[in-house]
């Protein structure tokens, strides 16, 4: 009974990895986008203060949306992580 568990707890921590890795990929690509968006509406002087503002504000919607998700998955992963540690604490 304990390999099963043993090995269901391998997989989520490599997921748990797999994920992390790729939302961090997924921020730096995100934020070199911000980076040439910013410079590009910086050399960009008939785009109209109003539409400068919704940029910044749609960056920052975007930003509080990826901490919000990666905040649901790290808490879930927990609730996972903390269900089969139940498991152990039996079999010990």
């Amino acid at each position: 009974m304990m390999e099963p568990v043993k090995i269901t707890k391998q997989v989520i921590e490599f997921q748990k990895t797999t994920f992390d890795n790729t939302f961090n990929a997924m921020i730096v690509l995100q934020e070199q986008a911000e980076k040439m968006t910013k410079a590009m509406l910086d050399q960009s002087p008939w785009v109209p203060e109003e539409g400068k503002k919704a940029v910044q504000e749609w960056i920052g919607a975007y930003k509080k949306g990826r901490e919000d998700f990666k905040k649901m998955v790290e808490e879930n992963f927990q609730k996972v992580e903390d269900f089969f540690s139940g498991f152990d604490k039996k079999n010990q």
